[in-house]
């Protein structure tokens, strides 16, 4: 057996309003398409829904509910209000009133950029969900690619085509050493420089701009956090290009220092935010996108 919705959808009106022309009225159709789509649904049901009776007053219905019919309408009741509620919960979601958002954000990003975005954009939505994502630029690559994310930010470089790239925001960096070292910027190949590990984008681009500058370290250590290596530095492992953000309270301290060399002075690297190519962006992703640019 097979239930038609829209005759049912007919059948319901005719059922609560008492009347073919009432009910004709509110679905916008004539009376005989009511009338034919009441009798459609009783010969696919093989029941008689509605049964004639003997009233003959005027204005008073010559029809009344057949138990199969008043069965039905319980039926549709709740059918309809379920879809009502599948309305409503939709439409809230696209006025951004309920849902879940998924966001992945490299280490860095996830530590010291997002926490302003977050508590403008709980203020303004507070009744949805936000999940975020930490990883490296690859491990939050590949958890876009799963459909795991709904929008990621990252520091490093993406190549894949089926990843959508916008540039975000430049972030400046320092290079530093322990605050007690006297360093010549002709020895710093001699030097042991700390670093994130593969796959990290701060790895990828502290790489570039050392081969840019000619620098070749005899010497380096990973570490899997930026925060990591700059305690690494000021207890004086090392040397690095760090985020300002990571290292500006050390830096405050005089537990660090800046090296200002003729490469270094002004050293920026661009954030991105990421999507699939493909995926349509959910109402709250597109207004947490609207609110990244706003930043």
């Amino acid at each position: 057996m097979y239930l038609n919705l829209h005759l049912l959808r007919i059948f319901m009106h005719v059922a609560e309003l008492g009347s073919f022309s009432r009910a004709a009225e509110q679905l916008a159709i004539t009376q005989p398409a009511v009338s034919k789509g009441v009798a459609e649904l009783e010969s696919q049901l093989s029941l008689a829904l509605l049964e004639r009776t003997s009233a003959s007053l005027r204005g008073r219905r010559q029809w009344q509910l057949t138990e199969h019919g008043r069965a039905l309408l319980e039926h549709a009741k709740g059918i309809f209000a379920l879809e009502r509620a599948a309305i409503d919960d939709l439409q809230a979601r696209l006025d951004c009133q309920r849902g879940h958002l998924h966001l992945g954000a490299s280490s860095t990003i996830a530590g010291y950029w997002l926490a302003d975005v977050f508590t403008r954009f709980c203020a303004q939505y507070p009744d949805v969900q936000v999940s975020a994502m930490s990883g490296n630029t690859e491990e939050i690559c590949q958890a876009l690619l799963d459909c795991r994310l709904d929008l990621a930010l990252v520091e490093g470089q993406v190549s894949d085509p089926r990843i959508a790239v916008s540039h975000w925001y430049d972030e400046p960096l320092k290079l530093v050493c322990p605050a007690d070292w006297q360093v010549n910027g002709k020895n710093l190949n001699r030097l042991r420089w700390l670093w994130r590990e593969p796959g990290s984008g701060t790895r990828s681009w502290m790489e570039q701009h050392l081969q840019d500058a000619g620098i070749v370290p005899e010497s380096s250590l990973e570490i899997g956090s930026n925060e990591g290596i700059a305690r690494a530095v000021a207890a004086g492992l090392g040397l690095s290009i760090l985020p300002l953000k990571v290292c500006e309270e050390l830096l405050t301290l005089g537990r660090l220092q800046v090296l200002d060399t003729a490469w270094s002075k002004s050293l920026y690297r661009p954030l991105f935010l990421l999507q699939l190519q493909q995926r349509p962006l959910s109402p709250l992703a597109q207004a947490f996108k609207f609110m990244l640019s706003t930043n």
